[in-house]
Formats: C-alpha cells, structure tokens, sequence
C-alpha cells in the first residue's frame, strides 16, 4: 500500500497535499466552501449523516496509506478545518497552510514547500469523484514498478476541451500535457499525482523564475499557470514524467453546476416506496 516509498535507497514519506483555494464561482454563491458541499451520505453507522465532497478524496489517500495530509486553504475558507478539524473523523493527520489571492494551482501547492521539500507528495482536487476507489493505490503500485520524477493517474475524458489531456506512449511516458486544447485526438485526462522532491524543488524554482518582474517567461504571469504548465516545463528540463490508467470511467468535477448536480444524484440513493 501506500505510506512510504523507497526512494535512492532510502525509504521516503508519503504526504497528501490538497489544494483548496479555490472560490467555487462557477456555482456561487455557496453558504460555504465548495469542499464542504454535501454529496450523498456517509457509509455505515452514521449513514443517515451526509458527506462532503471533500471526504471523499481524504478517503481515497487513507485507502493507499497516506497517514498525512496539508490542506492549502484560501483566505477566509476556515469552514474546512473547522469541519475537518485534525482528520480524526476520516483517519488522516490533517494540517493547514494558508495563501491569499493564489494566482493558480502550482502556487497553492508551493505554499507548503518548506513542509513537503523531502516527501514524495500526493496530490489530488478536492472538489472530484472518482468511480474507482482505489486510484492512489494504483497510482502507487506503478511508481513502484516504475521509479520517475512524476506519476500521473489517467482517466477517460468526457470533455476534453476544459482538461488536460495527456499525451502519453504505450510504455507510459508523457511526452506533453495539451492544456484545455479546442481540438485533440488524446482520450485520456490526468486527475491524481504522485511526485518526487525533485519535482517540488523543480515547481519551488520554476514559479520563483516566472514570478521574476524581468523574467522571459513573465507572459505566463498573463494568464492562470496550471499545474500541466508546470509538467510541461519539467519536460522540458529532462525530468521523467510517467502517467498510468487509474480507472476506466471519467471523473467528476464538481465545479460546475450540471456535475454537482450529476453528482448529487450518483451519491444519494432512491427513496424506498412506502
């Protein structure tokens, strides 16, 4: 399982990182943060209770092994670790970071960079639903057969247009991620990730750069940088990018309002007939 990973020889922590920075505007407003919006119930004893969508990513890392997870929050999202507290109820240590005004995803996640330099870092959106339910598993089972810079899990994509796909060889190399392309023969989206401290270091480095007011690269600042910027730039510099198919359906982005509702409707079961 997960937990830790053999690393140069050397057995490495495993640490989740989650960003939630995010203002949800798609389907604003929203009397609280997006990760806390209920979708469906939760399983077992307190099944009458409901689950946040959030708890369902939280349960994936638990089921690959990850003890430990940092939330990165946006100013002013103190419902999450009032919710989630320290992760006692979804059986994850859970700590906090905090980033105002984040320009994109890679800068939400290098906010914990001093915390995770050393980890292999799994990463993941809490704001999906996953049909498999054990995506970090598989994730992990690969980077083990297959050491790299950065694992990526493939999904099938239903609306390529507003995905990065993923252009990948049959040995499961990436050789580029096509960000939101208007036009793509490539079928498969990355969802989830597995990365080294190479990989932080090189993100740490490469936002530092772009940040830089008299940078060459300052026309990206124009626009969001996502994280496939990031991975297309690692590409660039030689570090080995690796994907593998982690579940046969798409995932579900609960974002925009047609798939909450879609959403809401896989996770709530049919009323029984009097």
């Amino acid at each position: 399982m997960g937990g830790n990973i053999r690393l140069d020889n050397a057995v490495t922590d495993v640490i989740g990182v989650i960003p939630a920075a995010g203002r949800g505007t798609r389907i604003s407003p929203l009397p609280l943060s997006k990760e806390l919006f209920p979708v469906g119930f939760q399983d077992g004893p307190a099944s009458s209770h409901p689950k946040v969508i959030g708890q369902y990513l939280l349960e994936q890392m638990t089921r690959a092994g990850i003890e430990r997870c940092f939330i990165v929050l946006g100013d002013g999202k103190w419902d999450i670790p009032m919710y989630f507290g320290r992760g006692e109820t979804v059986g994850i240590e859970l700590a906090y970071g905090v980033i105002r005004n984040s320009p994109g995803t890679p800068y939400t996640l290098d906010n914990v960079f001093p915390f995770v330099s050393d980890k292999i870092v799994a990463m993941g959106f809490p704001d999906m639903l996953f049909e498999t339910e054990d995506v970090y598993c598989r994730l992990f089972d690969a980077f083990r057969k297959t050491p790299c810079d950065v694992m990526l899990g493939l999904f099938p994509a239903d609306h390529p247009h507003s995905l990065d796909m993923v252009a990948v060889t049959a040995e499961g190399v990436v050789e580029r991620i096509d960000i939101k392309p208007a036009r793509t023969d490539l079928t498969e989206s990355w969802g989830v990730a597995l990365w080294t401290p190479t990989f932080s270091r090189f993100m740490h480095d490469w936002l530092a750069t772009n940040n830089h007011p008299d940078s060459s690269q300052a026309r990206h600042r124009e626009r969001e940088i996502s994280v496939g910027h990031v991975i297309n730039a690692a590409l660039e510099a030689s570090l080995t990018v690796r994907a593998v198919i982690v579940s046969d359906k798409p995932y579900l982005d609960i974002g925009t309002p047609g798939n909450l509702m879609r959403a809401i409707r896989k996770r709530t079961p049919r009323p029984e007939d009097d």
